[in-house]
């Protein structure tokens, strides 16, 4: 049975992708979309925690776990930046963001031959907060702007993991 329990880390990853394509199919000022919203988000806290806990951390399910994460930001983007109404500057920030992510990952596969995801404490916040300042963004941009904060601050951190690691032959 212990043995067993050793995957649950990795099943809760593989949920929370299938959960995320769920949210595709469903409208988003329905409850089943929030409720699987919530089954996701909390599905990312418990996949990491598991896996610390059962002693079953793995290259592979951090892989699995930061290509979960990005199904699930990706799916509720699809679904929620059509009817979020944010001013233009916050736009721009989130673009910044993006790019700078993305410039993370190109350098890492043309340095690594692989996309590297740190899972730093930054970005552990920064995904957090992202789940938490989504559904308060409807009534208020300020907790999706202390979001970008934090996000912004992750992002760039990465680039100096990902340096570091370069130079002392982590990754």
């Amino acid at each position: 049975m212990v043995r067993s329990m050793k995957h649950l880390p990795n099943i809760l990853s593989s949920l929370r992708m299938v959960g995320a394509v769920a949210l595709l199919l469903c409208d988003v000022e329905g409850t089943t979309f929030w409720v699987l919203y919530t089954i996701c988000g909390i599905s990312d806290i418990a996949d990491g925690w598991l896996a610390r806990k059962l002693k079953s951390v793995t290259r592979t399910g951090a892989l699995l776990d930061s290509v979960a994460d990005f199904c699930f930001v990706a799916c509720c983007a699809w679904q929620i930046l059509p009817i979020l109404r944010l001013p233009q500057w916050l736009w721009l920030w989130a673009g910044v963001i993006v790019a700078i992510k993305v410039v993370n990952q190109l350098s890492a596969l043309a340095t690594y031959g692989r996309c590297c995801f740190p899972h730093t404490l930054a970005n552990k916040w920064a995904g957090f907060l992202l789940f938490i300042a989504i559904p308060m963004t409807f009534w208020s941009i300020i907790p999706i702007s202390i979001t970008a904060i934090v996000a912004t601050f992750a992002a760039v951190q990465e680039c100096f993991v990902l340096t570091r690691a370069e130079s002392s032959h982590k990754i």
